[in-house]
């Protein structure tokens, strides 16, 4: 039996709890429900993995000389959902959050231990988290297209699918919640399922 600290994805054992959020979802959907509810579970476990922190836990950096912080990933994750739903697939002109031609570090360079800041971060992933899945439920189907010709999606430009899309995007999320597991144990020692 699996024992829970509070409802989350922190258990004592490391098996999967009844009470996560991601353990209850289709599994035996159909092709878009298969990579929508995917990218939902990698969307919630970085939520669940920075739950309970305060700004100087969140904006606390890895090891010199990285930048990389929990918090610095919320920002990065923000303006990576940003820039492949409401400027690649949707066709906005949208500025970035929080990144430039000059700062192409910003997400992780302005990741202080500052309450507002970190509302803030999570306010802009929230709302293009938002907007990607209004995007996405709105849509006739995968094989609905943008073009890529900046390559801002590492394909080499040209058009790229709804499903290029979501599959790029929970490996984006599954490449970064690596580091996530790693910068939460080193905050607190507590690691997931």
């Amino acid at each position: 039996m699996t024992t829970t600290r509070r409802a989350d994805m922190f258990t004592d054992d490391g098996r999967p709890s009844d009470d996560d959020p991601r353990e209850h979802r289709p599994r035996a959907g159909d092709e878009r429900t298969t990579l929508v509810e995917a990218l939902r579970a990698q969307r919630l476990t970085l939520e669940l993995k920075c739950a309970g922190l305060d700004a100087e836990a969140m904006a606390r950096r890895s090891v010199p000389p990285s930048t990389m912080s929990l918090l610095g990933l919320v920002r990065h994750l923000a303006e990576v959902e940003r820039l492949t739903f409401r400027v690649l697939m949707a066709g906005r002109d949208a500025p970035r959050l929080f990144t430039s031609e000059t700062d192409r570090d910003g997400d992780f360079d302005g990741a202080v231990p500052d309450p507002g800041v970190v509302a803030r971060a999570w306010e802009a992933w929230r709302a293009e988290v938002d907007f990607a899945t209004r995007f996405v439920d709105a849509a006739p189907g995968l094989d609905v297209t943008a073009d890529d010709p900046g390559n801002l999606h590492g394909s080499g430009g040209g058009p790229m699918s709804l499903r290029e899309v979501l599959v790029e995007m929970i490996t984006e999320y599954a490449r970064h919640m690596g580091h996530v597991d790693l910068l939460r144990e080193r905050i607190d020692g507590r690691v997931g399922q």
